[in-house]
């Protein structure tokens, strides 16, 4: 019910009044049963203006550190990330991204629409990254299919010399991963699958694709690293890291 009241009352009207995000695509998305709606992440709002694009309810998988909050600020922040859709997962461990995954599973196991963010944090500098595999994990054992999504924000000037981005919202041709059938768990798989996410959400987003994860890029910036030198491309082993599905 709180969701509702948020996207139909309390904010929704007024994103809608001072934003008027524009959405393409929406046809894409299911009327009905499960999806996962995999999205770049280029701002801290994108989770704002891509479920309000859609008449269905979005459930998104975000980090734990939004609902353990202490006093009553800790309260209210749990009470309004909860009652606008979001599940809380724990990045801490391999372990607790396994968690993660099966949190994911079940959502979509309930036919609800998942919005996830495969780089699994925001974008450091606007470009797309490399995307984590557990969203072919997901979409592997549920038989979910995935939606590519794609934020846009472009400059816009307004009256008095005020300045706020246009956006637009697409959603792209659904993608059906069942020729994979039986072959969860398989690296190469899920792999594969994962590059061919990111590569419609790049066509959607005209982003500059770079394979490195952006927490890598992260990583080595806050480390003292020069701008724009990349860390080398991860492994295999690093689809494993912790922050598999949320930013």
């Amino acid at each position: 019910m709180f969701y509702w009241f948020l996207k139909f009352v309390a904010i929704g009207p007024a994103v809608r009044l001072v934003f008027r995000p524009r959405a393409e695509g929406r046809e894409h998305v299911p009327a009905d049963g499960a999806a996962i709606l995999a999205s770049n992440h280029l701002s801290a709002a994108d989770w704002i203006f891509m479920p309000l694009s859609l008449r269905r309810r979005v459930t998104f998988l975000a980090k734990a550190e939004y609902f353990t909050g202490r006093g009553v600020k800790g309260r209210l922040q749990r009470a309004f990330f909860s009652g606008a859709g979001q599940v809380p997962i724990d990045r801490s461990s391999a372990t607790a991204a396994e968690g993660a995954i099966r949190t994911g599973i079940g959502i979509l196991e309930q036919g609800r629409l998942l919005g996830i963010y495969p780089e699994g944090t925001r974008s450091p500098d606007g470009r797309l990254y490399r995307g984590k595999t557990g969203v072919a994990r997901m979409t592997l054992e549920t038989g979910a299919p995935v939606v590519p999504v794609a934020m846009t924000y472009t400059p816009r000037r307004m009256p008095f010399g005020s300045r706020l981005p246009r956006v637009c919202v697409r959603f792209g041709e659904p993608l059906d991963f069942s020729r994979y059938e039986g072959l969860a768990g398989d690296r190469f798989v899920e792999r594969s699958i994962t590059d061919e996410i990111m590569y419609e959400v790049m066509t959607l987003s005209g982003q500059e694709y770079v394979d490195v994860y952006g927490a890598s890029v992260k990583k080595a910036q806050a480390a003292g690293g020069r701008p724009g030198v990349l860390p080398p491309p991860a492994g295999e082993a690093g689809d494993r890291a912790p922050d598999t599905l949320a930013g």
